[in-house]
């Protein structure tokens, strides 16, 4: 959802992230990667504006943590 809120293509993610395009497809798969792989990947959203919002009755989520348009 991150991703595509921020029209973000695997690469882009990948580049942002540090870490290879295969890399972001295991992730999208549902596959375990490395704990610290995965805080990348959640800083590179972060700092492109993205906030997590933890489970409150109505599941996960993201949202932009300010206006698109002071992003």
């Amino acid at each position: 959802m991150a991703r595509a809120a921020l029209g973000w293509g695997t690469r882009d993610l990948a580049k942002f992230a540090h870490v290879s395009p295969d890399t972001i497809a295991r992730l999208e798969r549902g596959e375990q990667l490395r704990a610290s792989t995965v805080e990348a990947i959640q800083v590179a959203f972060e700092k492109a504006g993205i906030e997590f919002i933890p489970e409150n009755g109505g599941g996960v989520g993201v949202r932009f943590s300010r206006p698109k348009s002071q992003l």
